[in-house]
């Protein structure tokens, strides 16, 4: 009876070993998912900020500088310093007395190693003044 025993317990440690590689890789494809996505949603998130802060900047020029055009340079600096695609879809318009910045693209993440699986980040943005320098600049009727 000692004989089955041991021989139960010797295969028995190689089901922990296959099942302890197995762990280990799902963990590496969810470490490398991780790796991969959250720079590009962290730098979409950036970007949000950062037409957010350009179209209050467009409110807020002197006389003499087109709002339009202070916004337009605002976002193209950041689409460079944010690794936006070149492809991206950018709209700035005028809208009731104010700036409206519109912003959409789509980035490729590689999920899973060697391109196995890609997953779409898409991002679409519209930005619009908030805040004190809104408040005043619309006329009450």
């Amino acid at each position: 009876m000692t004989r089955n025993k041991i021989k139960n317990a010797n295969s028995e440690a190689g089901n922990a070993k296959v099942k302890l590689v197995v762990v280990l890789v799902i963990l590496f494809l969810i470490a490398h998912a991780g790796y991969q996505y959250i720079p590009v949603a962290y730098q979409g998130e950036y970007f949000k900020q950062e037409m957010q802060t350009a179209v209050v900047q467009g409110m807020s020029v002197p006389a003499g500088i087109q709002p339009l055009d202070m916004v337009k340079g605002k976002l193209k600096k950041a689409i460079l310093e944010n690794d936006i695609p070149t492809d991206a879809i950018v709209q700035v318009k005028p809208v009731n007395n104010s700036v409206m910045a519109r912003v959409s693209y789509t980035k490729q993440v590689n999920m899973l190693p060697f391109g196995i699986y890609k997953y779409q980040y898409k991002f679409d943005n519209t930005a619009t003044p908030t805040g004190f320098l809104f408040k005043e600049s619309v006329t009450p009727n």
